[in-house]
């Protein structure tokens, strides 16, 4: 899974399924902090792929960069510098290493994946009500907090209700989680608007700058890998929805086609061209339809 480099001044310590997290080769004049890039990678059901969509790591950090200044007033990030080595220029970042939260912060303004899922069985998504008669797309009457546990590579990350967070971090702490992603989704969800864009839902990461001791946003924020993005102008509730992200590798790993079965032991096989080359555009797409300017790569 590791694309890891030798980049000077720096060694790598963390590969997770896009990610390679490298720290400082020794003191570094910013403080504690971490190298963060993106790669390449692409993961789906719980896989990473040996495919790799050219360019996709410089959307991830490239979009996550113009969203936390969109969101600086809404709250802290932890990027400190984009000064970065010439071998990961405008894929890295530079943050501020933070204690993370051991919870996947997922709000949902509309019913798909796995909350649908959920809604279909029990008529909740962890634990909330929802409407009768909501169908795989639909609007929900308001933005609901819905998070997940942390899992594994290659492991599911699980849908808890909110009192679990709550056990787990403390009546404090989880509020201010749920608060705060609400908060990013309220201005996310109206700037992807603006530009024609549905932001059905995201996952965010918070962890605590123990210098400061205040809540930060971290990880990557709003991207095609983090967020289900639908074009405004062919939403349709009442089936899959088109969307700005992996659809097109997932829509071809559960074809015939790729003879692959989903529910056994093998990975799943390379991706045709012509699969990368689709998703390649989305992703680009994405980022163009949601910044106004097309991607320097």
């Amino acid at each position: 899974m590791s694309d890891a480099l030798d980049l000077p001044g720096w060694r790598h310590v963390y590969s997770g399924k896009v990610r390679d997290l490298y720290e400082p080769d020794g003191t570094h004049p910013l403080g504690d902090v971490v190298l963060v890039v993106a790669s390449d990678r692409i993961s789906a059901y719980d896989h990473v792929l040996t495919s790799v969509i050219p360019d996709k790591g410089v959307v991830l950090t490239q979009l996550s960069l113009w969203w936390f200044e969109q969101l600086a007033d809404v709250v802290p990030n932890h990027v400190v510098s984009t000064d970065v080595p010439a071998a990961v220029a405008g894929r890295a970042m530079i943050c501020r290493r933070l204690d993370m939260y051991p919870v996947e912060c997922v709000v949902r303004g509309y019913l798909t994946g796995s909350g649908l899922a959920e809604y279909r069985a029990s008529g909740e998504v962890t634990g909330i009500a929802l409407p009768a008669g909501l169908v795989d797309g639909s609007r929900l009457p308001e933005p609901i907090f819905t998070p997940a546990t942390k899992a594994e590579v290659g492991e599911h990350d699980e849908n808890v209700p909110f009192a679990a967070v709550v056990e787990k971090l403390g009546e404090q702490a989880a509020t201010t989680l749920r608060d705060l992603t609400l908060a990013v989704y309220a201005r996310a969800e109206a700037v992807a608007r603006e530009r024609g864009i549905i932001l059905a839902d995201t996952k965010l990461e918070f962890g605590v700058d123990p210098a400061t001791g205040a809540v930060v946003l971290g990880d990557e924020v709003l991207t095609p890998d983090s967020s289900r993005f639908w074009p405004a102008d062919a939403w349709e509730p009442g089936r899959a929805q088109p969307s700005f992200d992996k659809q097109f590798v997932r829509d071809w790993l559960t074809s015939p086609a790729s003879g692959w079965d989903r529910a056994g032991d093998q990975a799943p096989p390379a991706l045709p061209a012509a699969v990368v080359e689709r998703t390649r555009a989305r992703y680009l797409e994405a980022y163009e339809r949601l910044t106004g300017a097309p991607l320097a790569v």
